[in-house]
């Protein structure tokens, strides 16, 4: 029988133990993902992950995981990074930091690792560079997925989601069978105030002034690896892996 990827260390932390099929690389990849929203970074993951046996390091889908988590089950960071959260403030870099080290043996993953949402400063970088250097580790890449705002409004901006059962849509990528009625509920579809196109322009502005100091980071490091997010998500995929053969 197969194993399953579950990755139970990094989303609860504490005494969880994953459960990870063997790795495929004799060489572990440790790679950082960027990428604003609607690049398709999350797809680009998911075939990462598949291609080269690394464990999909989300910080996101650690928060997205403590909601159904009992109190008691919490770590430390996660309680405090909620705490925030749940007064609508940014979790700050120390937290963000907390929660990583919590985690510290998924770096050591044997199939190597993706760090997706962390880190997202340049303050969270070089924290993450201590703590690598720590346990005598390093980053191999950082991929940066490109795409013109443009294309991003285009992208995001045509999504629709079912009032009821909350799936979503595009109307020129994956349009409903019958126009703003849900496939599976039959529920109206609508456009989230946060896909509007204004919306999204203000997301991008606001994502590039945080981001562009931290490509530099990299960049100053050789580390940075810019990825045009045109075209399909397998044309993306052959332009990521080309990279990491160039860039080895």
């Amino acid at each position: 029988m197969e194993t399953k990827r579950d990755r139970k260390a990094w989303l609860a932390g504490g005494s969880a133990q994953c459960n990870l099929p063997p790795h495929k690389n004799k060489t572990p990849l440790r790679l950082v993902l960027l990428g604003a929203p609607g690049v398709g970074k999350g797809t680009q993951a998911e075939m990462l992950c598949d291609n080269l046996g690394t464990c999909h390091l989300s910080t996101g889908d650690i928060f997205r995981a403590a909601k159904a988590l009992e109190p008691c089950q919490r770590t430390p960071a996660l309680t405090a990074a909620l705490e925030y959260m749940r007064r609508g403030d940014l979790v700050p870099d120390e937290t963000v930091l907390a929660l990583v080290t919590e985690r510290i043996g998924c770096l050591h993953c044997e199939g190597g690792f993706l760090l997706d949402g962390f880190p997202r400063t340049v303050a969270q970088a070089e924290a993450l560079n201590n703590l690598l250097e720590a346990e005598d580790l390093q980053l191999d890449a950082v991929l940066s997925y490109d795409l013109p705002i443009e294309q991003v409004v285009a992208r995001l901006s045509g999504r629709r989601t079912c009032a009821d059962c909350k799936a979503v849509f595009h109307i020129a990528a994956r349009p409903p069978k019958t126009p703003e009625v849900c496939d599976h509920c039959n529920g109206k579809l609508y456009q989230r105030e946060d896909d509007r196109p204004e919306s999204i322009r203000v997301r991008m502005e606001a994502y590039e002034r945080s981001t562009a100091p931290l490509a530099d980071f990299y960049r100053r490091r050789n580390l940075l690896v810019s990825i045009p997010a045109e075209g399909s998500a397998e044309e993306i995929f052959q332009r990521t892996l080309d990279s990491l053969l160039v860039k080895a």
